[in-house]
């Protein structure tokens, strides 16, 4: 195990929040205290950097339990302003996915689809107070006698929601541009041909798994900012790839860790929940989510001292490569020069286009900030960690 010079407990941490002194800063204000004081004089100095992003995150979604009807309903089928949820689980309860579009959507059969509305509208939808109708059709028991139900819910009016999420925050993605002669639509937005544009979708230094890239301090149990309220990191998500590829900093250069996520959607805010609808693609959530990182010593320092030009993805063609399930790069990009408005792909220079927010991605780490310093939010100390790279 690594002697530190610095050695912190989330105990310490905690209770210096409690008692209002507890040293808080963003991940971009660590940038220069990490500069010009080194990782260890930061790390003495700094209790907890927070982190934010506020991006497209397809796989969430809300459990929801209804109530029950009267005569009682087995809800084997339910539909939410005419978008499909899963009933496969009892009663009355119910899953919506985020990407699940609406029963009579058109979908890409006029090709590109507008995908105007979906799951993860009605869960904006219901996040603002705004009435929703639901349709439940069962089957009939001795127990569950009716067969249809409808009504309009809003979310006070539902027993528990809880969003659920099982791939958030992932660790670095793909640049995207289109080799091909025609315009193409996906999941990373429309690409127009010839490599006439390059998307990206990532806060970069703001980025909560970027600013602790080996998950040292995040597992079971880490206290997060979700939707506007407070969640929990509760696994490790889907399609998580700790064994990456990584630069000499430990930060990865592909696609790597995920969070599976959870809160109660009753404590969240709308503008920290957004129904997304992507030519061509589908619908989608665009979800604020924020990680305070513990300083428990000075690698912790170290790693949230992170620069965009620290930070480097690949550049992978979406028009060919991607759907044929080859593995190939146009090249390595670092997020500074994403942030900078082009890139140089085979000598060419492209435009970027951002899918994530800086914007929301600074107001996530800053409110996060706030609630720290006002002892209103306190770190979660994890059961477990992530698995990590070895």
């Amino acid at each position: 195990m690594a002697a530190f010079e610095v050695n912190k407990t989330y105990q310490e941490i905690n209770a210096k929040i409690a008692a209002g002194k507890a040293v808080v800063v963003t991940a971009e204000e660590m940038i220069d205290i990490v500069e010009n004081e080194g990782p260890v004089a930061a790390a003495r100095h700094v209790d907890v950097v927070t982190t934010g992003t506020f991006a497209p995150m397809c796989s969430s979604g809300a459990f929801i339990n209804f109530g029950h009807s009267v005569p009682t309903t087995k809800a084997s089928h339910t539909w939410l302003n005419g978008v499909a949820a899963y009933g496969g689980l009892a009663a009355v309860d119910c899953y919506i996915g985020a990407t699940e579009a609406a029963a009579e959507d058109p979908l890409n059969k006029v090709y590109p689809g507008s995908f105007n509305y979906g799951g993860g509208h009605v869960i904006e939808d219901l996040v603002a107070g705004k009435k929703v109708h639901m349709r439940s059709e069962g089957y009939g028991t001795t127990c569950y006698p009716n067969r249809l139900f409808e009504k309009d819910v809003t979310l006070a009016d539902l027993p528990q929601a809880l969003l659920c999420n099982p791939r958030n925050a992932y660790q670095n993605y793909n640049c995207a541009i289109n080799t091909t002669k025609k315009t193409i639509y996906t999941y990373m937005g429309t690409l127009k041909p010839r490599m006439g544009n390059a998307n990206y979708c990532s806060a970069g230094a703001l980025s909560p798994l970027m600013n602790d890239p080996c998950y040292r301090t995040i597992g079971l149990g880490t206290r997060i900012f979700l939707g506007g309220g407070v969640g929990y990191v509760t696994w490790w998500g889907t399609q998580h790839k700790p064994q990456a590829q990584r630069t000499e900093k430990g930060i990865p250069v592909t696609p790597a860790g995920t969070l599976f996520v959870m809160g109660d959607l009753k404590q969240m805010k709308p503008e920290w929940l957004r129904g997304v609808s992507i030519r061509g693609y589908g619908c989608s959530l665009s979800l604020g989510l924020g990680i305070p990182i513990p300083i428990l010593n000075e690698d912790m320092a170290r790693y949230t001292g992170v620069r965009d030009s620290d930070i480097f993805t690949q550049v992978v063609d979406y028009g060919m490569d991607y759907p044929n399930g080859v593995s190939r790069s146009y090249g390595q990009v670092s997020y500074a020069e994403l942030k900078s408005g082009s890139i140089v792909v085979e000598g060419k220079t492209i435009p970027t286009v951002p899918l994530s927010s800086m914007v929301k991605a600074r107001e996530v780490a800053l409110i996060l900030k706030e609630w720290i310093e006002r002892g209103k939010f306190f770190l979660g100390e994890p059961q477990f960690l992530l698995p990590g790279p070895v």
